[in-house]
């Protein structure tokens, strides 16, 4: 019996999420049975078919009253605007996606739970660490999961970039300090024009007339997930008038000595042995576009590597910011599911 999932906002990170379940060799064993957006049926059935960054849809996408037909596979929809809003307990899911990212505290996503929806998976970190129950980077420490956990988060894309490197270096070579400046493509926080559109009055600026440093909560994700690490990681970010992918410029201080040779060796041994599936090696020339619906959450751009002095490390780190986080997402969700069936 496949696990029965909804989702909540079907926006980039809630379409990439079924697309990517299209796309799985999990197809089968996952189901998407429901999606809550408040956005009209014939658009969300629009935008799953077509998509500027990913493509056409590699299924049949039909309308049928308030259900969309994916495959033939009725999804039923609804269009609320809270929590309570749905009868989840009718729906007879077994986990409800939250990518509408607009619930991060406890006695928000508490109101799902009062709802009836049995069980979270965010697309964003909680607010704070008692805000969920885990937080889980998938190839990292999805194994500390029991079965018995009601809010658990995905992190971010970002957090699922970099964890498994700095955690690679740290046990190879031991990291003092580290900084991270994430390189960002374009979201929808942004306007394309200047505009009255953010708090943030850096995100008032067109989105594809500048770069724009934007605040970051990495470091605190980083810290949570590597506490060895806390208060010696700090980071930054910047968006990039691009529509996809994005990189994370790391600068370390190591504890101990090595070369870019040995950085190199060291990041390509593990990647094969210890992140297959979730992390990638390459030498190659390459621009961002060549990253585009890559499934990995993050690519090490070996010919990028850099040393100043011995111990002063520089790496790049490509990812593609919606397709590798929506993989892990659907491989996490997957996980969760089997740690259920033997509770």
């Amino acid at each position: 019996m496949s696990l029965r999932i909804a989702i909540n906002g079907y926006g980039r990170i809630g379409r990439c999420f079924l697309r990517a379940l299209q796309e799985s060799p999990l197809r089968g064993k996952v189901s998407v049975v429901a999606i809550n957006e408040p956005a009209d049926i014939e658009s969300m059935a629009y935008l799953t078919r077509f998509d500027s960054t990913h493509g056409r849809f590699p299924g049949t996408v039909e309308v049928r009253g308030e259900e969309m037909l994916i495959d033939g596979q009725v999804v039923r929809v609804t269009h609320a605007v809270t929590p309570q809003g749905v009868d989840w307990r009718a729906l007879q899911i077994d986990l409800l996606i939250e990518a509408s990212g607009r619930y991060t505290t406890r006695a928000e996503l508490q109101a799902f739970l009062d709802a009836g929806c049995p069980r979270l998976l965010l697309s964003h970190p909680g607010h704070g660490a008692g805000d969920v129950d885990r937080t889980i980077v998938f190839g990292s420490n999805h194994e500390s999961l029991v079965g018995d956990e009601r809010i658990v988060s995905a992190a971010s894309c970002t957090t699922n970039a970099i964890v498994p490197v700095l955690t690679i270096l740290d046990a190879a070579f031991g990291i003092d300090h580290a900084l991270m400046t994430t390189l960002h493509s374009v979201m929808n926080d942004q306007p394309p024009i200047d505009g009255y559109h953010h708090a943030d009055l850096r995100r008032t600026r067109s989105a594809m007339q500048s770069i724009i440093p934007v605040a970051t909560g990495l470091a605190r994700g980083v810290a949570r997930l590597l506490p060895q690490l806390a208060d010696r990681v700090e980071a930054k970010s910047i968006r990039v008038p691009v529509t996809n992918v994005s990189a994370i410029d790391l600068v370390a201080t190591l504890a101990r000595p090595t070369t870019v040779a040995g950085i190199n060796a060291c990041l390509q041994q593990a990647v094969a042995a210890s992140f297959p599936g979730q992390l990638a090696y390459t030498a190659e020339a390459h621009a961002s576009v060549d990253f585009n619906h890559s499934a990995y959450s993050a690519i090490i751009d070996a010919s990028q590597t850099r040393m100043s002095g011995p111990q002063l490390a520089n790496l790049l780190i490509w990812f593609d910011n919606e397709w590798g986080f929506a993989n892990r997402m659907l491989e996490l969700a997957a996980f969760w599911g089997s740690r259920l069936t033997r509770c």
